[in-house]
């Protein structure tokens, strides 16, 4: 066992959780000020430290604190295992999904090659669709175990919906893995690496798979949950599934839906924007199509390897946000109608296309 690989592969693990949470606890922040920036609004700036506003990045340390101190309420009859164990399963369901996800090629230290991926599983990209399937159990207990008939039925809702809107996501991604023939992500990602139409356009899925794209997005906008898709825990109509829970139960809850809107935002980026792909970018250095060529040495290729990754997940994140505070609220009729009657049988169609075109071209 080579032991300065597996520190390695610890550091990155370590890493990467602590990205991820960090940036799920800034969305807290980015929320406030983006839909106040689209309100014409001012938004978080309350909160301060020594009398430092920082544009109110304090708030999500208020947020913090507030449910840190607030008391953690059992209802009477409810299942306490249960009740205890469901905010948890959501969080760590959602979190091990980015063990799969390469956010960078490959570090080369001496002789040694480390893939800036934490689990190299040639099944990557089943790993993910699992653990997101297996975030429902989260939503499905917090329900049952409340004892409490609304919660009940908010449970039911919630798991209806991320049922539907996983198959669509499952149905619309054949396209890709018909296109690229692997569903290891990482060889997914360098794949996307080719060029089309003499080498002006990257092979990114979002140019060979765009109403895949679309199906995808809307899916997985579903499954965090998150308006208009946010039927599971709309307050201000209906009694959602976490609804007798309190202080940091309630805001791990919480922490998931910003957790899983990162996950599928890095999913969208390693599928439809190349991943960590720069345009033109190659191993030695930029290939332009027009002949020239910029020599860059490997560590700045695997630095803008990553740096182009971060940033196309932080488009997708703005993409979301950007829709969490445009659209209305659906009824739970037009969701599932949307779900099985439209999204669904459109995926059955690009499904049916794709193979006809790939065995054309053949």
């Amino acid at each position: 066992m080579d032991i300065v690989a597996v520190i390695i592969k610890v550091i990155l693990a370590a890493l990467t959780i602590g990205v991820a949470f960090g940036i799920a606890g800034l969305l807290t922040w980015v929320e406030r000020k983006q839909s106040a920036v689209m309100q014409d609004r001012i938004g978080a700036n309350r909160a301060k430290i020594f009398g430092f506003k920082a544009l109110g990045l304090f708030h999500a340390i208020a947020d913090v604190l507030k449910m840190l101190s607030k008391e953690e309420f059992i209802p009477a009859g409810a299942n306490k295992f249960l009740f205890n164990l469901a905010p948890y399963l959501s969080v760590i369901f959602a979190l091990v999904g980015f063990a799969a996800i390469p956010f960078g090629n490959q570090l080369i230290l001496g002789d040694r090659v480390i893939e800036l991926q934490l689990a190299n599983i040639n099944v990557g990209l089943l790993f993910i669709f699992a653990m997101m399937s297996m975030g429902v159990y989260g939503v499905v207990l917090a329900g049952f175990s409340s004892n409490n008939n609304y919660s009940f039925l908010g449970g039911m809702r919630g798991s209806a919906q991320m049922i539907a809107y996983e198959v669509t996501m499952g149905a619309a991604i054949m396209g890709i893995i018909m296109v690229y023939n692997t569903l290891d992500l990482q060889a997914l990602v360098r794949a996307q690496g080719e060029y089309m139409f003499g080498g002006w356009l990257p092979k990114w899925g979002i140019f060979v798979q765009p109403f895949a794209f679309l199906l995808f997005l809307t899916a997985a906008t579903a499954e965090t949950k998150r308006t208009p898709f946010d039927l599971p825990e709309g307050e201000s109509e209906i009694i959602g599934y976490f609804v007798e829970y309190s202080g940091m139960k309630f805001g791990m809850f919480f922490m998931a839906d910003l957790i899983e809107t990162v996950l599928v935002s890095a999913l969208m980026a390693t599928l439809f924007l190349g991943g960590w792909q720069v345009a033109y970018l190659s191993p030695d250095g930029f290939h332009f199509p027009w002949g020239t060529f910029v020599a860059v040495p490997h560590i700045w290729v695997a630095i803008l390897g990553m740096i182009a990754f971060f940033l196309k997940l932080s488009f997708f994140i703005w993409l979301l946000m950007t829709v969490r505070w445009t659209l209305p609220r659906f009824r739970y009729d037009q969701l599932m109608r949307l779900g099985w009657q439209i999204l669904l049988p459109a995926s059955l169609v690009n499904i049916a296309v794709t193979a006809i075109v790939i065995t054309l071209l053949r």
